[in-house]
């Protein structure tokens, strides 16, 4: 059998697999809410009843700012984060030696007036970012650990007037993916081929580099890179980006969770839904640090990315669970690194030496940068699937001794300070399902079943238009 016959095969048992996967887990998120099934109100403590306007479920940047939004309007909420805080992807690691906070997470945030006033609400300065690099960077094809001899970054100029002309087409996409139909075949196009047909090839690198986290972004439809890398970024090249004065975005989730106090069920989950239930409130049983609670709600707001594995325990229909179920990702992964013995000013690009546009092979860290603690590195890592959060470190760790291996740079036994997990990122579906009306029909489900939807999949990962949609949903929410 040769090679590509084995694959061939090996791929039509992998879907069988999948398959069985799928109707496994279909059978069980039935079967599993009926263990909660009862939405009594005698059955409960009158403690572990919450009745409130809306529901909440997620509490990371969409989520958090629809509850502080809403109680602004005047609403009762309640949100329901898995988690042991809220924020989402912002991390923020405080070095116990110098006291200095350091953000690995979500770093920066468009200037607009919406986030200028979230901001204010909560009288966390902001100042503008230093985006630029100090010291020297380092090309590395981070495979071998060797220095990738001669290489020079493209300049993106011409580039990227090109591609911005190409964003001006598409003006819906700054707001969303109310996407218009038929859908313009250049945005179905793999973003490989949207690159050469407009010539693109000059901004290439500075879009990867930017858009960390979607894998192989070359593959994907083009709308998700002009949706990611869209008008606000262009207007960030130009007008700079903003950060939080004390170094700490962190710092406006924890006053946000001192804000809503009890109406935030911290390390809890939903096990049972009825969004059908007679009467004025959708019922939610929600499994807490202190038992069985039983939400009552006017309207439901989603956050969380809605993959099936997320959504055990809710009452899905069978169009919600077939479009939720056409969703794929990539993964992401930010950490700390001490130790690492690479001085610290040297940044490590990961630049790979033999293929198009020098782009790195995924699975594989994006880069190793010095923050402004001393001995302390960020190191950003990407895989076009989910990986073990062992497999990631190890790979880190083998990575950073591969240089020193190699006599690129000088390195110790690192070790990891803090490690994050922003998994799943980037949801996106195939070609032929956004041509198909997929987010016509996702978008569709706003408002059914007393149910609204934001989040990255309904718009992408940036807090700043992420509030934005939010801010736009909120009429509908509170009508």
């Amino acid at each position: 059998m040769t090679l590509a016959a084995r694959k061939g095969s090996m791929g039509i048992i992998v879907r069988y697999l999948l398959m069985l996967a799928a109707a496994s887990f279909l059978a069980v998120a039935t079967a599993f809410p009926s263990q909660y099934s009862d939405f009594k109100l005698e059955d409960y403590n009158f403690t572990d009843v919450i009745t409130r306007d809306v529901c909440i479920v997620g509490g990371g940047s969409s989520g958090t700012y629809a509850a502080i939004r809403l109680l602004d309007l005047g609403k009762s909420v309640v949100v329901v984060e898995h988690k042991d805080r809220l924020g989402g992807h912002t991390n923020t690691y405080t070095d116990p030696q110098t006291g200095r906070t350091v953000d690995f997470g979500v770093l920066q945030f468009h200037n607009l007036d919406i986030v200028k006033n979230y901001f204010k609400r909560f009288n966390i300065p902001l100042v503008l970012a230093n985006s630029s690099r100090s010291g020297v960077t380092s090309y590395v094809d981070l495979r071998t650990g060797k220095e990738v001899a001669g290489y020079v970054p493209p300049d993106p100029t011409e580039a990227l007037v090109r591609y911005a002309a190409q964003l001006t087409k598409y003006p819906y996409l700054g707001t969303g993916l109310n996407l218009t139909y038929p859908v313009p075949e250049d945005l179905l196009l793999p973003f490989g081929d949207f690159v050469t047909k407009y010539s693109l090839q000059g901004v290439v690198q500075l879009l990867f580099e930017y858009a960390q986290g979607f894998g192989d972004f070359l593959k994907h439809s083009t709308l998700y890179v002009l949706k990611y890398f869209g008008t606000a970024v262009i207007g960030d090249l130009q007008f700079g980006v903003l950060t939080t004065a004390r170094h700490d975005n962190s710092e406006l989730y924890e006053k946000a969770t001192a804000e809503l106090g009890e109406d935030v069920l911290l390390k809890s989950y939903i096990v049972a839904m009825d969004r059908d239930a007679a009467g004025a409130y959708a019922k939610v049983v929600v499994k807490t640090p202190d038992g069985l609670k039983l939400i009552q709600a006017r309207k439901i707001i989603l956050t969380i990315p809605p993959k099936l594995h997320n959504l055990v325990g809710w009452d899905l229909s069978s169009n919600e669970s077939s479009l939720f179920a056409q969703f794929r990702n990539s993964a992401y992964y930010t950490s700390l690194v001490r130790h690492t013995g690479i001085p610290d000013n040297i940044t490590v690009l990961n630049v790979a030496a033999d293929t198009p546009y020098n782009l790195p092979v995924l699975p594989g860290a994006y880069e190793i940068s010095p923050t402004t603690v001393p001995g302390l590195y960020t190191v950003l890592f990407g895989s076009d699937h989910p990986l073990p959060d062992a497999q990631v470190q190890a790979d880190i760790i083998s990575t950073i001794s591969r240089l020193g291996t190699e006599g690129t740079l000088p390195t110790t036994i690192p070790y990891f300070a803090i490690f994050s997990s922003h998994t799943p990122y980037e949801l996106t579906v195939p070609a032929k399902a956004i041509k198909n009306g997929f987010y016509k029909e996702l978008y569709g489900l706003q408002g059914q079943r007393r149910t609204y939807y934001t989040g990255a999949a309904f718009v992408t990962h940036d807090s700043s238009l992420l509030w934005q949609f939010t801010e736009s949903l909120l009429p509908l929410v509170v009508a």
